[in-house]
């Protein structure tokens, strides 16, 4: 197996649990083997020491320094239009319906349900129509 995505200055990752949890964030420096210095100003995440358990590491990376300041990982940030990348991976979008789903109520659930029914129906009567034409 081989690895594509390593820990690194500059590495965009997910942070995946905590009162930050679902937020992008740029590691900008290793502090030891189970920790990384992590900063988030575009997505409004404080530079705190993470550890590694908590970030899922990205695709992305951005050019900085190490233990660079905010202001240049937020330049680096915006210059690789890193937000605007990630909501267009699959990743992102399966997060956000999971996020929608989460948040619904009784009536659209309801409402959901029956739309699916409806779908449901119309694939089975194209399906019926094709077995019909097969058969003939």
């Amino acid at each position: 197996m081989v690895f594509k995505r390593f820990v690194e200055v500059g590495r965009v990752a997910l942070i995946n649990s905590g009162p930050d949890e679902g937020k992008l964030c740029v590691i900008v420096d290793v502090v030891d083997q189970n920790r990384a210095l992590i900063d988030g100003p575009c997505t409004n995440v404080c530079r705190k020491a993470l550890n590694f358990k908590y970030l899922s590491l990205t695709d992305f990376t951005v050019k900085i320094r190490p233990s660079a300041k905010s202001g240049p990982v937020r330049e680096a940030f915006q210059k690789g239009e890193i937000q605007e990348k990630w909501e267009q991976t699959s990743w992102a979008k399966r997060l956000a319906a999971k996020k929608k789903r989460a948040t619904l109520n009784d009536f659209d659930r309801f409402k959901l349900k029956l739309a699916k029914q409806k779908k449901n129906e119309i694939i089975q009567e194209e399906l019926r129509k094709l077995r019909k034409e097969a058969n003939l």
